[in-house]
């Protein structure tokens, strides 16, 4: 306690990593920021981006920066992207920043990330699906697993689905990502004897549209597989994640 008292004192440790070591929180402009959550749950405390304000979106960042030495965003827009890059830019040009669609990660120069040693298998139904995808992806790369992603693969034409089982086969756990009528993770699932994980999309025309078709479709899959909610991609990534770093552990 002394010396962690001493070192923000020093200025080496800033009041809110103390705050986050003490209490496994973090209190700042915008709210608190759940530091020990990686070590709590085994996937970090994301930063949901849409429906707050620029200034927010940076405060959190900032410290998630200051506790956990990365950050890890979802649903981030372009401008809330550009004032991200401009604060990274100010404060930690040694900063590393990964973008994919809105998910956005932000590891400092001093951040070692993690290894795991399992694959992922990410697979989109079409081009709609990947935004959602992309989500999913960002966390499991965060989780530092190893990532074998096939897009446009969906059920319309059955054979390039089926060019890319020995693929799916090989990989730990699956995310599968589809709107429309969300057929894809069924498909997927009845084929493999890996832990499938179906994502629901909010694409497709009219009456259920809106990825309550995908949703109900998957909810009712004769076939065994776990499914989140429409267009979570975040979820389906920590809970690949979750999967992959039990088998990594069973492996070992």
């Amino acid at each position: 306690m002394r010396e962690l008292l001493d070192a923000v004192a020093d200025g080496t440790v800033s009041p809110a990593a103390a705050e986050a070591e003490l209490r496994g929180y973090a209190t700042g402009e915008a709210g608190r920021f759940d530091a020990a959550r990686d070590q709590r749950r085994g996937v970090p405390e994301a930063i949901f981006a849409e429906g707050k304000s620029i200034p927010q979106v940076v405060a959190l960042a900032e410290t998630a920066l200051e506790t956990t030495g990365r950050a890890l965003l979802t649903r981030v827009s372009d401008p809330q992207f550009a004032a991200l890059e401009d604060y990274i830019a100010e404060t930690t040009p040694d900063a590393t920043i990964d973008r994919h669609s809105g998910a956005v990660r932000v590891m400092t120069v001093d951040y070692e990330p993690p290894s795991l040693e399992a694959t992922i298998g990410i697979a989109t139904g079409g081009t709609v699906d990947e935004a959602v995808a992309d989500e999913a992806e960002a966390v499991c790369l965060d989780a530092g697993a190893t990532i074998d992603r096939v897009d446009d693969v969906g059920v319309a034409a059955l054979s390039r689905t089926l060019d890319q089982l020995d693929r799916f086969r090989d990989a730990d756990v699956m995310i599968v990502a589809a709107g429309r009528e969300g057929a894809l993770p069924t498909v997927v699932a009845g084929l493999v004897d890996t832990p499938v994980i179906g994502v629901p999309v909010s694409s497709g025309y009219g009456y259920g549209g809106d990825g309550e078709a995908a949703l109900a479709g998957m909810l009712q899959s004769c076939t065994v597989l776990s499914v989140v909610n429409v267009d979570a991609g975040f979820v389906a990534g920590a809970q690949a994640t979750l999967i992959a770093q039990a088998i990594a552990t069973a492996r070992d």
